[in-house]
């Protein structure tokens, strides 16, 4: 479950243009709890003396705002926007999950305080002219309100060009597109099981076709470098070898979200550390 905020955190006095008094970046460093944080979490105090110069690094606007998206770590997708002051920013930092301020409510808010959908935020990014923030993180479910992965589903080209029949579309990238598009090539084979043929049909229906065309087509990139075949070809023989292991996720119910985020934790560990804790478990 998880535990509120203010369990951890005192936030000091916030002025009414949401500027927190003291300090030269408008933060009570003294008084506050979060910044004592930061002091325990490194033994060298180096966090602590770099947070100061950071916020103030931020082209806040003139309200002390600035504009916060919230990405996921592993697909990509971009989740939400919301925006930002010192407060929310030094709360997201401390706390690593994603808050935000409310413009309409004068008040801070943490996204899944209600819902527990939270956003839990592994780095935060600024952009180059330091007026807009990324906060990189995984969400625990569903983003927006309407129940959807992200709130971004509108598409501007359906709009102009009718919308398709089964609705609205989440804005996906290229790998998760190809996933959205075999997920539904499976729906089809038990919803309407007498539908235009696919040659992704006929490989969720034959396992012994499948693993046989996955074992080809490794071979096959294989071969591009053994036999010094350009890139072109490389790129294309790894499309193959691509498309049809997430063919074989989807008969086994597997995420490509999943495959990438084991493949994240293993950043930190070298491969033959990763190998040899296969073996003990």
């Amino acid at each position: 479950m998880a535990v509120p905020y203010a369990n951890y955190f005192q936030l000091p006095k916030v002025n009414p243009k949401g500027h927190i008094f003291g300090s030269s970046s408008g933060l009570n460093t003294r008084a506050s709890p979060a910044y004592c944080c930061l002091r325990t979490s490194s033994p060298i105090s180096h966090v602590e003396a770099k947070v100061d110069p950071l916020l103030d690094s931020v082209k806040w606007d003139d309200k002390g705002l600035a504009v916060a998206i919230a990405q996921n770590v592993d697909t990509g997708a971009v989740l939400m926007q919301g925006f930002v002051n010192k407060e929310a920013l030094l709360k997201t930092i401390s706390s690593k999950k994603a808050t935000f301020y409310s413009r309409s409510r004068s008040t801070l808010w943490t996204k899944g305080e209600t819902s527990m959908n939270f956003i839990n935020v592994s780095d935060v990014f600024l952009d180059c002219d330091r007026d807009s923030i990324i906060y990189l993180g995984k969400p625990d479910g569903p983003t927006c309100h309407t129940g959807a992965e992200t709130c971004y589903y509108t598409s501007v080209d359906n709009i102009i060009n009718d919308p398709p029949v089964d609705g609205s579309k989440l804005a996906l990238t290229t790998l998760y597109a190809l996933e959205s598009t075999i997920s539904k090539r499976k729906e089809e084979l038990t919803e309407n099981p007498d539908s235009k043929p696919s040659w992704t049909k006929r490989l969720l229906l034959d396992e012994k076709l499948l693993c046989s065309k996955i074992r080809e087509e490794a071979d096959e990139l294989c071969r591009t470098l053994e036999e010094n075949e350009d890139q072109t070809r490389t790129a294309s023989e790894m499309a193959d070898v691509l498309y049809h292991a997430m063919v074989l996720l989807s008969v086994k119910g597997v995420q490509i979200e999943d495959v990438l985020q084991v493949l994240r934790l293993r950043f930190a560990q070298s491969g033959v550390e990763e190998k040899k804790s296969r073996k003990s478990s």
